[in-house]
């Protein structure tokens, strides 16, 4: 997952809390949420997905680390043959003014999610470039998989309430499509792995995915983890360490595979995480916003 989320408190439990009063009900797809000047929606049209791509190369590639082919440095869009097969999810401000000072609707946060089925029918998982995941997948043929990907929040909107719409957003879609099984690569800023020795020996001791459910990497991509006694690791220190998003999906049940992943053109170093929906805890699963009334409207 590339992801640039973070919260202005650190605290990942607030990435999961939503806003409770419901509207009238909707069909899935377009306008999910509305809370006040914030639109949580799906993607409908190409130029929305455009929108999410110009997005994304400003979070990923002019305020990040990484690096743009040439293309990208001339259309200014994060472009990616997987974004034509995904559903992009979408926070938009219709409050947002533009340099004339008049209104124009901006993406300001985004999450790409791409379905087994959709996968299965295209080229694949977006992971499967860094990490063997046949053999999850054919060690739970009756589980329905959600790949997440490409997350990221414009600068200024890294609040909480951007964050819960996109969790929502989540949330809803996990309960509309029926999935069992959320995964993708999660990311640690900078290429060098020792710099996060701390944070990687404290997931590799503490968080790693039992067998049935754990991940390696690919072989001539593999970076072992510091291999770190859990009864010696300063957790405190260590969950510092650990960026916001992956630090939410450890408090949702997430679990890691094994080996790290070095991504050059991002500038990352990736961890491969997976969630089985079963596994998260009840008062956890509430704030996605799934269970009863999950697809109604929600209003400021």
């Amino acid at each position: 997952m590339r992801d640039e989320i973070d919260t202005a408190d650190g605290d990942a439990g607030a990435l999961l809390r939503f806003p409770r009063r419901r509207k009238k009900r909707a069909t899935f797809g377009g306008t999910l949420v509305r809370l006040g000047s914030l639109e949580l929606r799906l993607a409908e049209t190409k130029k929305e997905i455009r929108r999410a791509q110009r997005l994304r190369y400003k979070v990923f590639y002019e305020d990040g680390c990484a690096t743009p082919d040439m293309t990208a440095a001339l259309i200014r869009r994060d472009v990616c043959r997987f974004d034509k097969v995904c559903d992009h999810l979408l926070v938009v401000d219709h409050g947002a003014l533009d340099r004339k000072g008049r209104a124009r609707p901006k993406v300001v946060g985004a999450y790409r999610l791409l379905r087994q089925e959709a996968a299965e029918k295209n080229f694949g998982f977006y992971s499967a470039g860094e990490y063997d995941i046949a053999p999850l997948l054919a060690r739970h043929p009756d589980k329905k998989f959600l790949e997440l990907g490409r997350s990221c929040v414009l600068g200024p909107y890294r609040s909480r309430r951007v964050l819960d719409l996109l969790w929502r957003g989540i949330g809803l879609y996990l309960e509309h499509h029926k999935i069992d099984v959320m995964f993708g690569c999660a990311s640690f800023e900078g290429v060098d792995p020792a710099l996060h020795a701390r944070a990687l020996g404290f997931l590799n001791a503490c968080a790693k995915s039992r067998p049935d459910w754990r991940v390696s990497a690919l072989a001539d991509r593999h970076v072992a983890m510091p291999a770190l006694s859990a009864e010696t690791i300063d957790r405190r220190a260590a969950l510092a360490d650990l960026p916001p998003l992956v630090k939410g999906y450890l408090r949702c049940g997430a679990t890691v595979g094994d080996g790290a992943v070095i991504d050059a053109q991002f500038g990352t170093t990736d961890v491969f995480v997976v969630m089985p929906v079963a596994d998260i805890d009840p008062r956890v699963f509430g704030r996605f916003g799934a269970g009863k009334a999950s697809t109604e409207v929600a209003a400021a």
